[in-house]
């Protein structure tokens, strides 16, 4: 049996893999634009970096929406007012949305559940209020425009301009940061943080630190979606205050809870169900929350372990 699991595993990595690398070409096909794919692929990185949080340590976290913001804001600003590089401009955004997600994770490293969440959504909310108010700096509610540029290796250029280019940029830096999320939650580490989430009390009898471990936790979230914070910044090449919003850190936790919060790829999975069915919807109808709302719904009524965990369940 464990060897059938371990052989769908492969197999269904191998298929998601291969359905990402060729996305520009079939998603023109059935409609979409290589755009809506590079949103697949960033938004999907934020929800799993906001799930390692909330689904694998264990706490929610409505505030990450915060650093996703900083970081495009600090990608926006190095390009406009330091220097046109795209790199550096992408570095320093997320040491921008790392160094505010620090900050944050250390105050708030004793708090749990309920107060917790509410902390994490009035830290965010102090983000989103200086980008909105900060007219100067940030362009307040108009936002901040800047342009990517391509990348000179030395002995290439790498346009990220076009929209394949960018696409298969964005899903390079995806992989390395999957590939470094596993290593963490496979790591003792992250076993840790699975100890953490189903019962803290004994972690604590096991002299584990849980308030450094929630703290790093914290960091390592932040880094993450910070990451994908200035790949969207860059996608659209702009970045407004509604990227810190906490409603936008709701859409991360409502997209794994679609997906399957106890899974590593079920953010993804949720991610691109509702990037798609926003594009898609807001097209047809002004109302389009009601209708992803009601795939929450359904989902939390009927398969709360999400589509990934219901899709295992049957397979298994």
């Amino acid at each position: 049996m464990n060897d059938n699991n371990s052989l769908r595993g492969i197999v269904g990595l191998c298929v998601l893999w291969l359905v990402l690398l060729t996305m520009p070409y079939w998603i023109v096909m059935i409609g979409g634009y290589v755009g809506l794919g590079s949103r697949v692929l960033i938004i999907g990185l934020a929800a799993m970096a906001t799930n390692l949080l909330v689904g694998h340590a264990g706490v929610m976290a409505f505030g990450h929406a915060a650093y996703f913001g900083l970081s495009a804001y600090g990608v926006g600003l190095f390009i406009n007012y330091i220097a046109p590089s795209t790199p550096l401009g992408f570095v320093a955004g997320i040491l921008v949305g790392t160094a505010g997600g620090a900050v944050v994770g250390f105050l708030l490293r004793r708090l749990r559940g309920i107060y917790f969440a509410l902390a994490t959504i009035a830290f965010g909310q102090v983000f989103y209020f200086i980008a909105f108010r900060w007219n100067a700096v940030t362009g307040g509610d108009n936002g901040l425009t800047f342009l990517r540029r391509p990348i000179d290796l030395g002995f290439m250029q790498l346009d990220i301009t076009s929209g394949i280019g960018f696409y298969y940029a964005a899903l390079a830096v995806f992989a390395v940061s999957a590939v470094l999320m596993a290593i963490v939650l496979r790591s003792p580490f992250g076993h840790t943080l699975l100890a953490m989430r189903e019962n803290e009390r004994r972690a604590r009898f096991l002299s584990i630190p849980v308030n450094q471990h929630l703290w790093l936790a914290y960091i390592i979230s932040c880094f993450f979606v910070a990451i994908a914070g200035g790949l969207y910044g860059m996608l659209n090449n702009f970045v407004s205050p509604h990227n810190l919003h906490w409603t936008q850190s709701g859409d991360f936790v409502l997209m794994a809870v679609i997906g399957g919060m106890r899974s590593f790829w079920g953010p993804l999975l949720g991610a691109a169900i509702f990037v798609v069915a926003q594009d898609y919807l807001s097209s047809l109808t002004g109302n389009w929350m009601f209708f992803i709302g009601l795939i929450f719904v359904l989902v939390v009524l009927f398969i709360p372990r999400g589509i990934v965990g219901f899709l295992q369940k049957k397979t298994s």
